[in-house]
């Protein structure tokens, strides 16, 4: 079944053969998540466990692309990531990527509620120590965007979000 829905999601097939129905639709999006699947399942745990993010963009029909709203500018979403680095810069000396695991817990300033968390996070999703320090950088980057003190529980969340699919992935 798996090769049929493979080569029936081809790219060398027209958009018109593909995009023909909702059932056309779907059986592909099948397919990619079946080869999405088996071709993570091939990356080693531990060359997950040096990235940071992972993002599921879900495929877009045609249609909804060509009425999607306008997002903000690349120059807003620039001057807020210049001002977020300066907080770092100013409050470590180094960005939040380059901050030794050593040094973090000190300089993280994460509530409480959040710390409690993350370390339920880590051990439902068996994070190792590489992980777990990766999500804190993650987590201060998201406070410093968002012009908060402290890493707050929200921050938290969104941060073991992005990481959550890496851990499942790792832990094959």
């Amino acid at each position: 079944m798996v090769g049929k829905l493979t080569n029936f999601a081809s790219p060398a097939k027209p958009a018109e053969q593909r995009y023909c129905t909702t059932c056309c639709w779907r059986l592909e999006e099948i397919a990619r998540t079946v080869l999405r699947h088996s071709y993570q399942g091939r990356l080693s745990g531990p060359f997950l466990d040096r990235l940071d993010l992972l993002v599921e963009v879900p495929v877009q029909a045609p249609a909804s692309l060509a009425s999607t709203p306008a997002g903000e500018p690349s120059r807003v979403v620039a001057a807020r990531v210049a001002l977020a680095r300066e907080r770092a810069l100013g409050r470590q000396g180094c960005s939040n990527a380059l901050l030794a695991a050593q040094r973090i817990e000190a300089l993280i300033r994460a509530e409480a509620p959040a710390l409690a968390l993350l370390h339920k996070a880590a051990a439902q999703l068996g994070w190792s120590a590489r992980g777990y320090h990766r999500v804190l950088r993650v987590a201060r980057t998201i406070a410093d965007l968002a012009d908060s003190e402290a890493v707050g529980a929200a921050h938290m969340a969104e941060a073991v979000q992005l990481r959550r699919g890496l851990g499942a992935m790792s832990n094959r």
